[in-house]
């Protein structure tokens, strides 16, 4: 299960109200970083075979069946501070982050 702070869906909410109408926000992990992988956020059109959708705080979430290996039990949240706003992301199967905390690695 992933979880959203009231901060990080107000703020998806507040980007994604810019974006098409029915847009989907992804969340995603891919290959890179500093630490091996990196968590990737965007929006999308469509829904994928072997996509799981995840209805958050009013947000839809949706993560493919390869990077919800590595969400589950994922907690975004998002905070400012005097250089900027961003989200954070603690995963309690990373075993090393990078200090940006955008880039993680886990145990195989």
């Amino acid at each position: 299960m992933i979880h959203l702070s009231e901060a990080a869906a107000s703020e998806i909410g507040r980007i994604k109200s810019k974006q098409q109408p029915n847009i989907l926000f992804r969340l995603a992990v891919r290959p890179g970083g500093c630490s091996g992988f990196f968590y990737d956020m965007s929006f999308d059109k469509a829904i994928k075979v072997g996509d799981q959708v995840f209805n958050l705080d009013e947000i839809q979430v949706v993560i493919d069946a390869v990077s919800l290996n590595y969400l589950n039990g994922l907690r975004v949240d998002y905070s400012e501070d005097l250089m900027g706003g961003g989200f954070r992301f603690h995963n309690p199967q990373a075993i090393a982050t990078c200090d940006c905390g955008n880039s993680f690695s886990i145990s195989h």
